[in-house]
């Protein structure tokens, strides 16, 4: 765990003074189109999960080594996030949700100025779901969700607006587009899918966790459909479909199909999936597109495993507030899309996904890098040891 740095306790500080006031007059904001860096061919992702955030230095962390328990508290998690946006430069930060601990959070609202402060501050593009914890503080799922979407440089969406009738709030889609004024620069060449996995069964006789209803199934298809068509049209018509990526909280219940022999990473703890399996791995096994998911929930795996040529992936705990394993590093999880180069220096399609974490340490240590998929690859994954 690296030290809270005093320059950005100040910002934090700032920011937290002014940070609703902020937030709620951003609500004209034109949102962001996602791009390809024009110079690297690279879309870089950062992965935060489990947060857990309370309020602020006055909030003890959990499961730290005992000279570290005296000086931690939610602004280590504040802390994580800036280093790595530093570190690693991502166009997108991607919050699977747990984002506040509402058990402890006195003030919802409050504590989610705080909790994204890091990500508002740096100008950087960001998107969040929800987890099971957010919306038990002051503010419902709904309004949690509500106030998330107003807040500054988010492109999360409350919901779909052509799918009135669906379950849970922050379904939406992001299209990561081509390099500006490049022949691809109108197509979607990466598509993002996120979804509410919910927090809790509603069905009596069902108990657990919640899970990804059918109305949730019936909108990612018709999305999937509707990206894929585009994508293989004219102009510019392609001949198979982009690969998508899709990032939820609760892992489904196919999270359990791994052991150590067939993963990288590690299973520290059970898969706390739904009780029930709604068939989503099944839904995107059908669409075709989805090369990867991402969750969060189960801080002590941070494993990734290929099932059926999707790539099904942990984050590992970010948060400090939320459980995890002293001496064990809290992790984020980085994910690179890059494009290939054509014969004459222009950038085509998506060549490769890859992947690493980086510790909370004093280095950033990367540890575990993947190639989760690359173009003209048989459906599998191709893992290679890369440079972080």
């Amino acid at each position: 765990m690296a030290s809270v740095a005093p320059f950005f306790l100040l910002a934090l500080l700032s920011f937290f003074m002014i940070g609703a006031e902020g937030s709620s007059s951003l609500e004209q904001n034109q949102k962001q189109q996602l791009r390809f860096d024009k110079n690297s061919g690279e879309f870089r992702i950062l992965q935060v999960a489990d947060m857990h955030y309370a309020n602020g230095k006055s909030t003890t962390c959990l499961d730290v080594l005992s000279q570290q328990f005296p000086s931690c508290s939610d602004l280590n998690t504040s802390s994580f996030i800036h280093r790595m946006i530093l570190a690693e430069k991502p166009h997108l930060i991607v919050f699977t949700g747990d984002n506040i601990f509402g058990f402890d959070a006195i003030d919802a609202a409050k504590s989610m100025d705080v909790a994204f402060a890091p990500a508002m501050s740096s100008n950087i593009p960001w998107a969040a779901v929800l987890g099971n914890h957010d919306q038990e503080s002051t503010l419902s799922r709904k309004n949690v969700m509500k106030y998330i979407v107003r807040m500054k440089h988010t492109l999360s969406e409350l919901n779909p607006n052509d799918h009135h009738d669906i379950d849970g709030f922050g379904n939406y889609n992001l299209e990561v587009h081509g390099v500006e004024e490049s022949h691809l620069g109108n197509k979607s060449l990466l598509n993002l899918y996120f979804l509410d996995s919910g927090d809790y069964s509603t069905v009596p006789s069902i108990p657990g966790y919640g899970w990804i209803k059918s109305s949730q199934q019936t909108w990612f298809r018709h999305t999937s459909k509707r990206l894929q068509k585009a994508y293989m049209s004219k102009p510019e018509a392609q001949k198979a479909a982009s690969p998508g990526l899709a990032y939820f909280h609760i892992p489904l219940p196919e999270y359990a199909s791994f052991d150590s022999t067939n993963f990288t990473g590690v299973k520290q703890e059970g898969i706390s999936s739904a009780s029930v399996n709604s068939g989503f791995f099944t839904t995107m096994l059908e669409a075709g597109d989805v090369k990867a998911a991402f969750v969060g929930h189960d801080h002590l795996n941070d494993f990734c495993g290929e099932l059926s040529g999707i790539n099904l992936c942990y984050a590992g705990g970010f948060g400090y507030h939320a459980y995890g394993k002293a001496g064990w590093s809290r992790r984020a999880r980085m994910v690179v899309a890059s494009l290939e180069q054509t014969g004459n220096g222009a950038w085509g399609t998506v060549n490769s996904i890859k992947t690493w974490k980086r510790l909370d340490d004093a280095h950033l240590t990367g540890i575990d890098p993947q190639v989760l998929w690359s173009k003209g690859s048989d459906g599998s994954s191709r893992r290679k040891k890369q440079n972080v």
